[in-house]
């Protein structure tokens, strides 16, 4: 009803209505966030039906990573925008501020509500930057190829922990699927054991050791010389998933 959501005992509550509704609504699921937001989403059904998925246009293969977000089989590089550290500062000056209050205190719930606005700014921004590039790739693309990652044992590096919990792998890949299965195209997961960066793509040489300092080599079966081996990485993907592909 305009820009108000009406509730049962509650009445008309105002809201900031994100997009037009069309259809029936089936649900209303109300939550509040820890910097005492409310949001309500919405189920409705539309009743518009998914296209048929097709593999005629242009594939990619997406190697995820640190240093660059995404490396991509085009020889596209995105930057980690690295959101903890621009407002690492902030957040701990924030921290320290809330150490000092009393338990149980007015002043210390009001000191909580702006370390959790600081951490909600994080998430935001990560969100933005997933949802903006997500939609890019699925636009420009027809077959979308990632590595199926083990987040969870990843973080079990000490050193790469904080790094790895912050760039938000698993988001992004939700919003890549989601998005091409509703627009009829392809996304897929290649095996996380496949190795991408020891795999020569031009004659499929596999070397046996290969530490991650190394980021150019020469392959010693066909004498190429790949330049970067994240670029070699995201093309050995896309080409294992177009293999997967092509035999069901």
């Amino acid at each position: 009803m305009g820009d108000c959501l009406k509730f049962p005992k509650l009445g008309l509550i105002y809201a900031k209505i994100h997009r037009e509704l069309k259809g029936s609504i089936k649900t209303v699921t109300i939550t509040k966030n820890p910097c005492d937001q409310y949001y309500a989403s919405i189920l409705f059904e539309d009743g518009t039906k998914k296209p048929q998925q097709s593999i005629e246009g242009n594939a990619i293969g997406i190697d995820l990573g640190l240093t660059h977000f995404a490396i991509t089989s085009e020889g596209s590089k995105f930057d980690n925008p690295k959101w903890l550290a621009r407002h690492e500062r902030n957040l701990k000056i924030k921290q320290q501020q809330l150490s000092r209050k009393q338990k149980g205190s007015n002043n210390r719930n009001k000191s909580r509500k702006k370390v959790a606005k600081v951490h909600n700014k994080i998430t935001r921004c990560r969100e933005d930057f997933h949802h903006k590039l997500s939609r890019r790739i699925v636009d420009e693309n027809q077959v979308i190829v990632v590595e199926n990652l083990a987040v969870r044992n990843m973080v079990r590096n000490r050193s790469l922990s904080k790094a790895i919990s912050q760039v938000g792998w698993g988001q992004f890949c939700t919003m890549l699927k989601y998005k091409a299965e509703n627009e009829g195209k392809v996304y897929l997961e290649v095996d996380r054991f496949f190795a991408s960066s020891k795999t020569c793509n031009n004659c499929l040489y596999q070397v046996s050791d290969f530490p991650l300092d190394v980021r150019f080599w020469d392959c010693p079966s066909c004498g190429i010389k790949h330049i970067d081996r994240d670029i070699n990485a995201a093309r050995n993907i896309r080409d294992e998933g177009l293999r997967i592909m092509a035999v069901g």
